[in-house]
C-alpha cells in the first residue's frame, strides 16, 4: 500500500493526506498578491493547502494564514465574501419545504 503525502489545512492545521486539501497558490494582479485556487495542482510556486469547506476558509482569513504560508502581503478581501455566499447557496439546496395537500386541492 502506498503512503499519500501529507499537507497541512492552514484554516483548521490538521494533517491530512493532500487529496482531501485544496492547493492555493498567488497571483499578481493590479498591484496585488491574491491567493486563487489551483484545480489543477500544477501551478508554479509557493502553495497554501485548505480543506474545501467554509469553516476553514473563514478561519485562515482570520488568523492570517495565507499571508504567513505565502510569506508575503495577501489581499484576502475578495475570499472574506466567498466562503459566506458558498454557506448561503449550500443552506438553499439543501433546505426542503414539504407542502402537505390541503383537502379538495388534489386534482
Amino acid at each position: 500500500m502506498q503512503q499519500q503525502p501529507q499537507r497541512t489545512c492552514i484554516g483548521c492545521r490538521k494533517v491530512v493526506d493532500q487529496i482531501e486539501l485544496q492547493r492555493w497558490v498567488l497571483e499578481h494582479a493590479d498591484g496585488h498578491a491574491v491567493p486563487v485556487l489551483d484545480s489543477t495542482r500544477r501551478l508554479s510556486g509557493r502553495g497554501a493547502w485548505l480543506h474545501p469547506v467554509p469553516e476553514c476558509a473563514e478561519r485562515a482569513i482570520k488568523r492570517g494564514a495565507f499571508a504567513r504560508s505565502f510569506r508575503t502581503k495577501v489581499d484576502v478581501s475578495s475570499l472574506a465574501v466567498a466562503p459566506e455566499a458558498k454557506v448561503r447557496t449550500q443552506t438553499r439546496e439543501n433546505t426542503f419545504t414539504i407542502v402537505q395537500p390541503e383537502s379538495g386541492s388534489e386534482i
